[in-house]
């Protein structure tokens, strides 16, 4: 299911959403220049103040933050009928509009353990709720020599709080 977007709203190729290559090729360079990459990942289908902390505290630990950002089936899969709310290009746009967030890569899989492989990042990024053996991609950075690091949340601020917030308002199912 393709999620519509606003007309007059070109979001096909935001600046900074690269492909699989691109994003690789750039990492490998800041690698051998003896740089920190960064990674994380998410649906980020409705970001909020918490994500916006979490992902400038993720840039902070290095030289360039990679997000993974699931794809608008990625997400339905993940998340169930009715979702994503905000199409790939519209979700990639509003992070990309973010100081933190120097490039985003969409990814179809229901894991982003795939596009670890391929970008090997040293430092990967998740959120507290984790733990460290929850991680997908955890054992593949460090055995790469890179390290997990776990994010505190922002304590008030939830995706699921916010869109039941908005259905009670406006009804929206």
């Amino acid at each position: 299911m393709s999620t519509p977007r606003p007309e007059g709203l070109d979001l096909d190729e935001p600046a900074g959403l690269v492909s699989w290559e691109e994003a690789r090729r750039r990492c490998e360079a800041l690698r051998e220049s003896g740089r920190t990459v960064v990674f994380t990942n998410g649906c980020f289908d409705l970001l909020h103040a918490g994500h916006v902390r979490y992902l400038a505290d993720a840039r902070e630990l290095g030289d360039l933050l990679v997000v993974g950002l699931n794809s608008d089936d990625s997400v339905q899969r993940l998340k169930g009928e009715g979702r994503p709310w905000n199409s790939a290009a519209a979700r990639a746009t509003v992070l990309l509009g973010l100081r933190s967030v120097d490039l985003v890569i969409v990814f179809d899989q229901d894991t982003p353990l795939e596009l670890i492989q391929h970008l090997r990042p040293s430092i990967l990024c998740k959120g507290a709720d984790y733990a460290p053996d929850e991680v997908v991609g955890r054992p593949e950075v460090e055995a790469d020599g890179g390290r997990l690091v776990l994010i505190p949340f922002v304590t008030g601020f939830s995706s699921s709080a916010l869109m039941a917030r908005i259905r009670e308002t406006d009804g929206t199912p």
